[in-house]
């Protein structure tokens, strides 16, 4: 722009010197022409018009691409976004993809190199980052934003978290209160307890979603809470076996073996399903959840009030004391091969600073000074007494001796589930040590 304003002004000054030699070579009384004075009049406007500003949101523009686990929002919320970016960016355009089994299909993509222009970042080792995503460092948001070192490599961020959860139990209140339960427990005897009060009154106490193995990775958390080691998981790599079976692992799944030996699950644990689910917690058929703080809005959206859906640690022993962990939710990212870079940074900024989705979602918000608008996480937030495990970023080593032994945590649960801790486990520790020799490790 500026050198657009220098060669007109250049043009014009060189017109006027030239115009004025022109006059002392003719004679003072000489009219210009009329196509002279046509001519001249839209050079001087030229010259007084000022520049016009440039639209900074012209540069966002194209089609990207945005891949999300969201299956259930692909026809409402995300119609919702796709208007709105729209309207802040008329020049770009974004499409949805959800994607079943999210984690393997995403994976899936990584491998043929067919990536969307915005991903979630699946379960790989930071080192690889570099391999498939841009940085995000230009994005202005590394010091505005919570968990902020987790998806980084080589000095640079290149992933921004959608937003944090914390576990806990997610039940409905009318179910509690049709059972005679008229306190939260504390204890683990007593989270049995209040099981068999609504076992009792023909309530399911807590959906597993066993079937559809992925919601099994909350007893994952319940591990790292009961430990109270950020690192619990990468610290396997020092282990000489890296599933104990009298660890915190083996423990948090025994609690989950013992809700199914005493029924206080679903009927057929092989025939569960997520989404209806939501709708059976939602209308008190069953009591609770372990999972963290986004689903309390799912489940009021399938069918009950808000001030019916509440939220408490999960006693996981009889001490009285609570512990939960603190944990980040997917991590955007932005496909180093966007061939709309620009609108696909954009996107994943206006997803952090203005889609509200973290408070839609019932996540932790993204940005450190947001608080959530949430009501049973602030209330959860503000239990007293209660403990927070901040689970530290993934160890590539750690990640890549798992990947490389095939070893899905969700799949050790489902098993451990209805069979022996200490054969699984021995199976899984071999499959650990044989990818741990492959690798150098």
């Amino acid at each position: 722009m500026k050198k657009t304003l220098v060669a007109t002004t250049s043009i014009c000054l060189l017109a006027t010197l030239l115009a004025a030699c022109g006059s002392e070579s003719t004679t003072t009384t000489a009219s210009p022409s009329p196509e002279a004075k046509a001519t001249a009049a839209p050079t001087a406007a030229a010259a007084t018009e000022a520049p016009k500003a440039a639209n900074p949101n012209d540069d966002i523009k194209g089609k990207i691409v945005f891949a999300t686990n969201r299956t259930d929002l692909i026809d409402t919320k995300l119609k919702d976004y796709k208007a709105a970016f729209k309207k802040k960016y008329p020049n770009a355009d974004v499409e949805f993809e959800a994607l079943k089994d999210y984690e393997a299909a995403i994976k899936l993509r990584l491998a043929t190199a067919e990536v969307p222009d915005v991903v979630m970042i699946p379960n790989i080792p930071n080192t690889q980052l570099p391999d498939y995503f841009a940085p995000l460092d230009d994005l202005g948001l590394n010091d505005k934003i919570r968990f902020k070192d987790y998806k980084t490599a080589n000095g640079g961020t290149y992933g921004l978290v959608t937003g944090g959860s914390t576990t806990g139990i997610v039940y409905n209140k009318k179910a509690f209160a049709d059972a005679g339960i008229t306190a939260l427990p504390k204890t683990l005897d007593e989270f049995y307890a209040a099981s068999e009060k609504l076992k009792a009154k023909g309530i399911v106490p807590l959906a597993t979603n066993y079937k559809d193995k992925w919601p099994l990775y909350t007893w994952q958390h319940v591990a790292v809470a009961m430990s109270g080691n950020p690192n619990f998981w990468n610290d396997r790599i020092k282990q000489e076996n890296a599933f104990d079976p009298n660890g915190a692992f083996a423990k948090s799944l025994g609690i989950l073996k013992t809700m199914i030996s005493k029924g206080y699950v679903e009927k057929d644990i092989n025939s569960s399903n997520w989404e209806q689910s939501k709708k059976d917690v939602a209308s008190g058929k069953m009591a609770m959840y372990l999972l963290p703080n986004w689903v309390i809005p799912q489940v009021i959206e399938n069918g009950t009030e808000s001030a019916n859906v509440g939220f408490f640690p999960m006693p996981f022993d009889n001490s009285g004391k609570l512990t939960t962990l603190m944990t980040p939710d997917y991590f955007y990212a932005v496909s180093k091969n966007s061939k709309n870079l620009k609108t696909a940074k954009a996107f994943v900024k206006w997803l952090i600073e203005e889609s509200g989705y973290d408070d839609f979602a019932g996540f932790i918000p993204a940005l450190k000074d947001k608080k959530s608008s949430v009501t049973q996480l602030s209330d959860f937030l503000a239990t007293k007494d209660l403990n927070f495990v901040e689970i530290a970023a993934d160890n590539s080593d750690a990640m890549a001796i798992q990947n490389k032994a095939q070893i899905d945590l969700n799949d050790i649960a489902q098993e451990v589930a209805v069979t022996d801790v200490a054969k699984v486990f021995d199976k899984y520790n071999k499959k650990w040590v044989e990818a741990k020799k492959a690798l150098g490790k």
